[in-house]
């Protein structure tokens, strides 16, 4: 087994045709417990891949690998064509650096279960701040983005109302046009609506749905909501354990699944009302 800092294989060029993110052979362990198992996907550009299964199964880990949140164990992450869990010294690859990666998470924006805004700052606030002090952006264009994408989320008359007078819904909303505020290449989304009240969630759902249709920005998503991963997703993964046990098309995959490990977990879910 190579150690984690070499590279496996020769590595395609960044440019065209090229997959917006590819896992390759990634291993992520947590002490004695193997999360991720020699995992490999790929998504394209603009495609919309929603991550089903079981808690415990591995979907959220490939978000926080994605966000910088963890580190994998073995193997490679790429974005955009060039290497994000590893950067190139001379002729091989060694672990990105924290400013390496800074630079990587740019392209990259995040939708959590919690809201994590800023109570102390107005909704307007919240939108702006990274948009001003990451990418450097004018206060009047960070501004002007930030009304827009407000009132794309149903909000914009709420710009200068405090997280605190907002319905969990609203904040939620507002977490989605701050991540979108950075105009990322790529949109990842954490069972964004299992802390709200279940009549919030029609809502975002169709804030999202909206973003899917408006943008081609690439989302991977991880729910428990399967109507919503049958709207808006090109493709289905179903994970257990670690590894991809099934995929397809969401047609393919909550009506026509192949594997016992999918239909099990698509009737208890089902079952339960989502």
């Amino acid at each position: 087994m190579p150690p984690s800092d070499a590279p496996d294989t020769e590595e395609p060029q960044a440019g065209e045709g090229q997959p917006q993110i590819v896992f390759d052979k990634v291993v992520k362990r947590f002490g004695d417990l193997t999360v991720l198992d020699h995992l490999d996907f790929s998504v394209e550009p603009g495609e919309r891949v929603t991550l089903i299964g079981p808690s415990g199964s591995g979907k959220t880990t490939i978000l926080r690998l994605l966000m910088t949140l963890e580190k994998i164990t073995e193997g490679h992450i790429q974005v955009a064509g060039e290497p994000f869990s590893h950067m190139r010294r001379g002729s091989k690859l060694v672990p990105a650096s924290e400013g390496y990666l800074r630079e990587k998470r740019k392209s990259i924006g995040m939708v959590f279960q919690q809201f994590n805004l800023f109570p102390n700052m107005s909704v307007r606030k919240n939108v702006t701040e990274a948009p001003v002090h990451v990418l450097g952006l004018p206060k009047d264009e960070a501004n002007a983005r930030a009304e827009e994408l407000l009132d794309l989320v149903g909000l914009g008359e709420k710009i200068d109302a405090h997280p605190t007078q907002l319905s969990g819904g609203q904040q939620q909303r507002v977490a989605i046009a701050r991540a979108l505020a950075m105009r990322p290449d790529i949109l990842l989304l954490d069972e964004v609506t299992s802390a709200l009240d279940p009549e919030l969630v029609a809502g975002v759902l169709d804030v999202l749905r909206q973003v899917a249709e408006t943008t081609d920005i690439t989302m991977l998503c991880v729910t428990h909501e399967m109507a919503f991963a049958r709207d808006v997703s090109h493709r289905v993964l179903m994970f257990d354990k670690g590894r991809i046990a099934e995929e397809g098309t969401p047609e393919k995959i909550f009506e026509d699944p192949e594997e016992e490990r999918t239909k099990a977990f698509l009737s208890s879910v089902l079952d339960n009302g989502h």
